[in-house]
C-alpha cells in the first residue's frame, strides 16, 4: 500500500545565459539526481533552458529554435525514467512569445503552460517580452513527429496520474504566486492536489523570509502540496542575484528548502491521502467555483510502497507560543467567571501535572478579572494512594501561588462509602479506585457551591482520548481548561512557567515536573507511588502521536504505526508501537461515552474532542476495521 506518499523534489541547475546546450546538459543532470533519491516529480526553474534574464535576446529565432529543440531532446531523455518532469523555456506561438511551463513524462510533452501574470516593476519587465496566458485552451505543434503535434496549450491543465485519482499537478510559474487570485487557487479548486512553481524570484536582505512565508500561506489556503523551484547560479548578475531558494511545503508547512545559495536538489514526501482529508473539509464548499474549461492530460507513474518521512515527535508543542496558549485558556476561564459572576474558583490539586496547570490558568484568570489569587480555593484531598511527595507539592503549589489552601482527608468518608454499598476494602478494583475520585469530585462540587464557586476541571486531552478519567469523577468539573491540551504540551507548559518563575514556586514546579504520572488511587506500603500511569496506558508520547495523526492528519491506523516507526526509530521498536497502538484505537473508540458528555473548556490546541466542538463521533463505534487493519501489518 502506497499510504498516499509521492516524493518529490525541486532543482536548481547552473546554467549559462542564451547557453542553451549547457542548460540542457545542467539539467538532464538535475533528472539523473531526481530518479536516484527516488523523486517521481521533478521541478525546475522559470526559463531554466534560456536563462531569464536573457532580455532582448528572448527575440531571437535562435534562442527560441534552440530552446525547442532541447525541450523536445529532453523528452527523449526522459523515457523510461520514472519521473513528472516540469522545465521552464521560452516558447514562440502564433507570432508571440510566452514564458511556459512544459511537463513532460516518459517521452511526452504532456502539456505546456504558460505564465498568466507579468510583472512589470522594480527589475523585472517580462512584458516587454511575453504575452500572458488566456483563459482558452490551445493546441501547439512543436515538430513533425505526431508525438509533437496537438500538444495542450494553456493555463488550465490538469497533470492526472492514470489510477490514482488523488496524483494530479498543476503549474503556475514565477510571480503568478503574487497575484490577488493566483491560478493555483482555480486549479486546487479543479482537483490538483501538487503545485509546481518554476520560478525566477531575485535575492534581497528580507526575500527569503518573505518567501517562505508566502508560499506556506499559499500551501495552506489552496490545501496542497506545493514545489517551488528558483533560478540560482549562472543567471546574469547585472542588477540581481538569484539564490536557488527552493522550497517544497504542503498544507502550511515547510518540509525541505535548500541553503542559501546553492544550487541543487531537494526532496520531500508529500502526503496526499493526509491532503484529502483536509480537503474535504475545505473544498466540498467550493464546488460551484470549479472551473468548466479545464483539461487533463494523463501520465503514469510507479509510487513506492514505502515512505521514509519523519514527523514531529512532540506536533502539539509550538515553541514560542507558550504564553499565548496560557492566556487563550486563562481567557476562557475569565469569561465563564465573569458571565456567571462567580466569586471564587474552587481547584482540587494534587500535586501533579494536570492540576498544576489547571493553577496556573486560574491564576492568569483571576489577574484577568481583576480578583485576588485568595479566591481561588486549592483543595487537597489525600487518600488510600496519596503519597507524601504529591500531598506535600500540593500545599507547596497553593503557598507559592498564593492562594487558598484547604486540606480534606477524604480517607473515612470513601471507607464508609464502600462499607455502605458493602464493597470489601481490599479489593482494589475499578469500584473502589473510582469512589475515590467521585468523592473527589462531590466534595469540590458542594463546596463551589457553598461558596459561589466554580469548579476548574483539570483533565487533559491526552485522558479524554484514552478516556483514562472516572465517569462522573475528575471527568466532571464546571468549566475544563485543560480539555484540549495533551499531557505532552502540559509537561511543556508547566516547565515553561518554571523557568520563567523563581524561588520556591520554581523549586516546586520542577519536582511536579519529575513526578511519576499517577492517579495515585492504589495503596502503598512504603507511601510512595504505587501507580504510573504509562505503566498502565502506555507512553504518553506515543499516545499524543497516535491522536495527532489519527484525528488531525487523517491517518488509518497502518499509516500511522510505520510514521511513528520511522519518527521513534532508536526510541521504540516497531512491536512496542503496535501494542501501545492497538490500546488507543481501542480505548479511543470504547470510551467516546465520556467525551460525548463533556463539561464546557476553552479549545486551546487544534485539537479538541467535546462533542460540541470539531469532533463528532457516536459513542456506539465499532473499533473493528480499525485493529484489523493492526493485525494485518506486514
Amino acid at each position: 500500500m502506497n499510504n498516499g506518499y509521492v516524493k518529490v523534489s525541486a532543482f536548481t541547475p547552473e546554467i549559462r545565459v542564451a547557453d542553451v546546450e549547457f542548460n540542457l546538459s545542467s539539467v538532464k543532470k538535475g533528472i539523473d539526481y531526481a530518479v536516484k533519491e527516488g523523486a517521481v516529480l521533478l521541478a525546475l526553474p522559470e526559463l531554466c533552458l534560456s536563462g531569464y534574464t536573457a532580455a532582448d535576446l528572448f527575440y531571437s529565432k535562435t534562442l527560441l529554435d534552440s530552446a525547442k529543440a532541447a525541450l523536445i531532446e529532453l523528452a527523449e531523455y526522459t523515457s523510461g525514467k520514472n519521473l513528472l518532469l516540469f522545465v521552464g523555456l521560452p516558447i514562440e506561438y502564433n507570432g508571440k512569445i510566452y514564458n511556459v511551463a512544459a511537463g513532460i513524462c516518459d517521452g511526452v510533452i504532456l502539456g505546456i503552460v504558460p505564465k498568466t501574470y507579468m510583472p512589470e516593476y522594480t527589475e523585472f519587465c517580462e512584458k516587454r517580452y511575453f504575452t500572458s496566458a488566456v483563459d482558452t485552451l490551445k493546441s501547439i505543434n512543436l515538430g513533425e513527429k505526431e508525438q509533437l503535434l496537438g500538444i495542450p496549450f494553456g493555463k488550465n491543465i490538469i497533470f492526472a496520474h492514470a489510477k490514482n485519482q488523488s496524483l494530479k499537478v498543476a503549474v503556475e510559474v514565477g510571480s503568478d504566486i503574487n497575484a490577488i487570485i493566483p491560478p493555483s487557487i482555480s486549479h486546487a479548486i479543479s482537483g490538483a492536489r501538487i503545485i509546481v512553481n518554476l520560478s525566477a524570484s531575485i535575492e534581497y536582505s528580507t526575500s527569503r523570509e518573505q518567501r517562505i512565508n508566502l508560499i506556506k500561506a499559499h500551501s495552506q489556503k489552496a490545501v496542497c502540496g506545493y514545489v517551488y523551484a528558483c533560478a540560482g547560479e549562472g543567471e546574469s548578475t547585472t542588477d540581481c542575484v538569484f539564490s536557488g531558494h527552493n522550497i517544497i511545503a504542503e498544507n502550511g508547512e515547510v518540509l525541505c528548502q535548500s541553503q542559501f545559495n546553492q544550487n541543487g536538489l531537494i526532496c520531500a514526501e508529500l502526503d496526499l491521502e493526509e491532503l484529502d482529508f483536509n480537503r474535504n473539509k475545505i473544498f466540498n464548499q467550493a464546488v460551484e467555483l470549479t472551473q468548466k474549461n479545464y483539461v487533463s492530460v494523463g501520465f503514469n507513474l510507479t509510487l513506492a510502497d514505502k515512505f521514509s518521512r519523519i514527523y514531529d515527535k512532540t506536533p502539539f508543542i509550538k515553541l514560542g507560543e507558550e504564553q499565548i496558549l496560557i492566556d487563550i485558556a486563562a481567557r476562557g476561564l475569565a469569561k465563564r467567571i465573569n458571565h456567571v459572576n462567580a466569586q471564587k474558583l474552587v481547584i482540587g490539586i494534587s500535586g501533579g501535572l494536570d492540576s498544576t496547570l489547571a493553577l496556573i490558568v486560574a491564576v492568569r484568570a483571576m489577574q484577568m478579572c481583576g480578583k485576588t489569587k485568595k479566591d481561588i480555593i486549592s483543595i487537597t484531598m489525600p487518600c488510600f494512594g496519596t503519597s507524601s511527595r504529591t500531598f506535600n507539592n500540593s500545599i507547596k503549589l497553593a503557598s507559592a501561588f498564593g492562594t487558598s489552601l484547604k486540606k480534606i482527608d477524604i480517607t473515612k468518608a470513601v471507607k464508609r462509602h464502600l462499607k455502605d454499598i458493602k464493597h470489601p476494602e481490599d479489593l482494589h478494583d475499578a469500584a473502589y479506585e473510582n469512589s475515590q475520585a467521585r468523592e473527589r469530585t462531590q466534595v469540590l462540587m458542594d463546596y463551589a457551591n457553598a461558596c459561589n464557586g466554580i469548579v476548574v476541571g483539570t483533565g487533559d486531552l491526552s485522558e479524554l482520548a484514552l478516556g483514562f478519567a472516572t465517569y462522573n469523577g475528575d471527568h466532571m468539573s464546571m468549566y475544563a481548561v485543560n480539555g484540549s491540551v495533551p499531557k505532552t504540551l502540559v509537561r511543556h507548559l508547566v516547565f515553561y512557567t518554571a523557568n520563567n518563575v523563581k524561588g520556591k514556586l520554581k523549586a516546586t514546579l520542577l519536582d511536579v515536573l519529575d513526578t511519576p504520572v499517577s492517579p495515585e488511587l492504589i495503596p502503598s506500603n512504603d507511601n510512595t507511588i504505587k501507580q504510573v500511569t504509562e505503566d498502565i496506558v502506555g507512553p504518553y508520547l506515543l499516545h499524543d502521536f497516535f491522536l495527532y495523526s489519527i484525528v488531525k492528519r487523517g491517518f488509518t491506523p497502518q499509516k500511522t504505526y510505520y510514521a511513528a516507526v520511522n519518527t521513534f526509530k532508536g526510541e521504540f521498536d516497531g512491536e512496542t508501537i503496535k501494542k501501545w497502538l492497538k490500546i488507543f484505537v481501542r480505548r479511543f473508540f470504547n470510551q467516546q461515552f465520556k467525551r460525548s458528555c463533556l463539561p464546557d473548556g476553552v479549545k486551546v490546541t487544534e485539537i479538541s474532542l467535546s462533542p460540541r466542538g470539531a469532533w463528532k463521533m457516536p459513542s456506539d463505534a465499532i473499533s473493528k476495521l480499525w485493529l484489523e487493519q493492526l493485525e494485518n501489518l506486514d
